[in-house]
């Protein structure tokens, strides 16, 4: 197992965006099916206590996903991802938006674009998250999301070691 893999979390508030880049020790096609199977992404998309559950997912453009994180006191926050593109094992983007249980999202929200590739065995995976405006990506740096994010990659990490022994 490598260890000496890329991290960078960059926030660059004059563009609005936040830049992450993190390379896995995993092939594509394992790291592709961890970020757009349900059944996976709820394993690993929340920092620990927390929990992810997904009520509703459909992986295409046009689809969305509707979770919640789940505070280990039962406490929900939910998010909408609407998927605007996905390109096969290659990139995918969606807006992302905090919503209510109901799943009526309150805007502005952030779009992501999410690109993987893969050399010798390593699946670097390159996210770039534009916030509609100054404010909203502050409020996402106030509720913690650089250590969150950091920490949910990391548990990611754990997780793909653990599905790649299968």
């Amino acid at each position: 197992m490598k260890n000496n893999l890329l991290f960078d979390f960059t926030v660059d508030k004059a563009s609005k965006t936040v830049f992450v880049n993190r390379e896995f020790a995993a092939d594509l096609s394992l790291v592709w099916d961890a970020f757009t199977k349900q059944e996976i992404l709820d394993q690993w998309w929340a920092p620990k206590p927390w929990s992810s559950k997904t009520k509703v997912m459909n992986f295409e453009p046009g689809g969305r996903r509707f979770y919640a994180m789940v505070s280990p006191e039962g406490d929900e926050h939910w998010s909408l991802q609407q998927y605007t593109s996905v390109s096969p094992k290659t990139n995918f983007k969606y807006l992302n938006a905090f919503a209510d249980a109901a799943g009526n999202p309150e805007l502005p929200g952030s779009d992501w674009d999410l690109s993987f590739s893969e050399q010798d065995g390593t699946t670097k995976v390159s996210i770039v998250i534009k916030n509609d405006s100054l404010e909203r990506m502050e409020k996402m740096i106030e509720m913690g999301f650089q250590g969150g994010f950091t920490m949910t990659l990391n548990y990611l990490d754990e997780l793909l070691a653990t599905l790649a022994k299968k």
